[in-house]
């Protein structure tokens, strides 16, 4: 089973940085797509920034030159990078990730337990 594990996350105040990992384990043949994620209390979970197997990224407007994704494909392990941290950024950070299982030679689409960041004003 491919599993992702998260880790980073925390206390910290508003203009403040905190850098996310997600490390991906288990069997795996490759990774195409990551992401991450987040859900704030009472709102749906949305996509904070994406990042393609070739480095092609993506991100939400809400985030947009404050935020950076990025991944080492020999460590399977991608990163956020998150700079002048605004309390509306409070929220559990999910990380995912689809790609092919080198056990089962199947595909995989995996998300990670959640980390949580709260950033007070």
């Amino acid at each position: 089973q491919v599993r992702l594990l998260e880790s980073g996350g925390g206390f910290v105040q508003a203009g403040g940085s905190l850098r996310l990992s997600c490390a991906a384990s288990g069997v795996i043949f490759s990774i195409n797509t990551m992401g991450w994620y987040r859900q704030a209390p009472g709102k749906q979970r949305e996509l904070v920034a994406g990042i393609s197997g070739r480095g092609s990224t993506n991100y939400s407007d809400s985030v947009k030159g404050r935020f950076a994704i990025s991944r080492d494909n020999a460590k399977k392990t991608l990163y956020l990078q998150m700079n002048n941290l605004k309390p509306e950024d409070t929220a559990v950070y999910y990380c995912n990730a689809d790609g092919v299982d080198g056990d089962t030679w199947s595909r995989f689409l995996s998300w990670g337990q959640g980390t949580q960041v709260t950033v007070s004003s």
